[in-house]
């Protein structure tokens, strides 16, 4: 029965108009080189086709496109640092990125086609590996909320797949967050003035409304 519910939710989210700058897309793109402007022509014809779209298939086409073309890799091996957050047109320009990077690209995508942001977190977890009892190591997914009391659907580099939280048992959250808030765990009420600290997702969401996404 929740899942009938859920389903439909997602049909009624309905088409959405264009939420993104596509000539401020493309001269971002022009500025980081080749590889950024071959994925913005590659990413822009997704975003104008799945915005007519319902949110069910936003997810899974907007998940599916990042999964496929970019190749996870640590920031170190990619920018030098221990901990870079790019913009998705950086991630593109390079074809790899972290976790935090897989994440952030899906996040403003599906902004940009109208998913409203109240329905979108980034999530810090522990994600276990190998299994009940194995290791666990820290982790970034994407997860949507049809309702704000919704089972989220949770959209991830490790699994191609997007799944209801149920059937991600591997997954505990530490923290979420968005452009509006902060909320411990998988909460419901806001960590006041939280995001204040969260000085690389000030600055991502600057280079992301420079990309356009915004």
């Amino acid at each position: 029965m929740a899942r009938l519910v859920l389903a439909g939710l997602l049909l009624a989210a309905g088409p959405a108009l264009q939420a993104w700058d596509a000539d401020r897309m493309q001269r971002a793109a022009d500025r980081l080189g080749p590889r950024a402007v071959a994925g913005a022509r590659l990413l822009q014809p997704l975003l104008r086709e799945v915005a007519a779209q319902d949110e069910a298939a936003r997810l899974a086409r907007v998940n599916e496109f990042f999964n496929r073309r970019i190749v996870a890799r640590d920031d170190v091996d990619i920018w030098g640092r221990t901990d870079y957050w790019a913009s998705p047109l950086e991630t593109l320009d390079k074809g790899e990125g972290d976790c935090e990077d897989y994440a952030i690209a899906k996040y403003f995508s599906l902004l940009a086609t109208g998913v409203a942001v109240e329905r979108l977190r980034l999530v810090y977890v522990r994600a276990q590996q190998g299994g009940p009892g194995g290791p666990t190591i820290a982790h970034m997914v994407l997860a949507y909320y049809a309702t704000p009391a919704a089972e989220p659907l949770i959209l991830d580099s490790l699994v191609t797949e997007v799944r209801p939280a149920s059937r991600r048992p591997d997954l505990q959250p530490v923290f979420s967050f968005n452009g509006e808030g902060l909320w411990q765990g998988a909460g419901t009420q806001p960590v006041a003035d939280a995001l204040s600290g969260l000085s690389r997702w000030r600055e991502v969401q600057v280079k992301a409304r420079a990309e356009g996404f915004l």
